[in-house]
């Protein structure tokens, strides 16, 4: 007896239109929705941050040191992932994974929050403390502690959908910040920055196991923002609209 759940010869090979529908998977048919604001956005985004490390670069007597803080790292990740955002978003492919939005929104609210809770402390977290104030080294900051943090806010709280985020990037997201951390309290020579004290120490690792709970917790209460036509990042699964 012929077993009924196989593909008989005739339906594989079938060359009919009902057939060949059958065999199409949804993804390629799937009408291709482009996002031409938010590609812009963060073409912005990373535009900005791009520019700030190279403000950072000019104002730094040993810029290859810079690799070595967080605000530094952050930033360049921030580049690359807008920049595959911007691009996904304009050609209207699927948008980049929430687990790399989300940790990428938390590395810059890192040392964003470092450097205006704990200004007198300098650690492997924040920039080097700036000499002879200059037009470069006092834009820097600005761009890279308020405004790349606050456009990848708006990024995630106006151009894509809640409920992305999931409980297991809270242990997720912290990994790599605390083992910043840890490398610049064993070795605070190869970091580039004195080590910070017990307190400091103490403040950041809370804060960096505490803002993905708070950053889940919104995502998954904030409403839905309403754009022309709906056209949002679908970082979650919903309904068809």
């Amino acid at each position: 007896m012929s077993d009924p759940t196989r593909t008989s010869q005739s339906t594989r090979h079938a060359t009919d239109p009902a057939a060949a529908a059958a065999r199409t998977p949804a993804a390629a048919v799937a009408p291709t929705i482009r996002r031409p604001r938010a590609a812009a956005f963060r073409a912005l985004l990373a535009a900005a941050a791009l520019t700030g490390l190279l403000l950072a670069a000019l104002g730094s007597p040993a810029p290859a040191h810079l690799l070595t803080r967080f605000t530094v790292q952050a930033n360049l990740a921030v580049v690359l992932g807008s920049a595959c955002s911007a691009h996904r978003a304009w050609t209207g492919r699927r948008p980049v994974s929430p687990r790399i939005t989300g940790a990428l929104l938390l590395f810059l609210a890192l040392p964003a929050l470092a450097h205006y809770a704990l200004p007198a402390a300098t650690t492997a977290f924040t920039l080097p403390e700036a000499g002879t104030p200059t037009a470069a080294r006092v834009i820097a900051p600005l761009l890279l502690y308020v405004l790349t943090p606050l456009a990848a806010l708006a990024d995630w709280l106006l151009l894509t959908g809640p409920r992305g985020f999931r409980l297991s990037c809270a242990w997720q997201w912290p990994a790599y910040p605390l083992l910043h951390l840890a490398f610049a309290l064993a070795f605070p020579a190869a970091a580039g920055a004195p080590p910070p004290t017990v307190a400091t120490a103490l403040t950041l690792a809370l804060a960096i196991c505490l803002l993905p709970l708070i950053t889940i917790g919104i995502d998954q209460v904030r409403p839905a923002p309403r754009l022309h036509n709906n056209r949002i990042s679908p970082q979650g699964i919903g309904p068809l609209k």
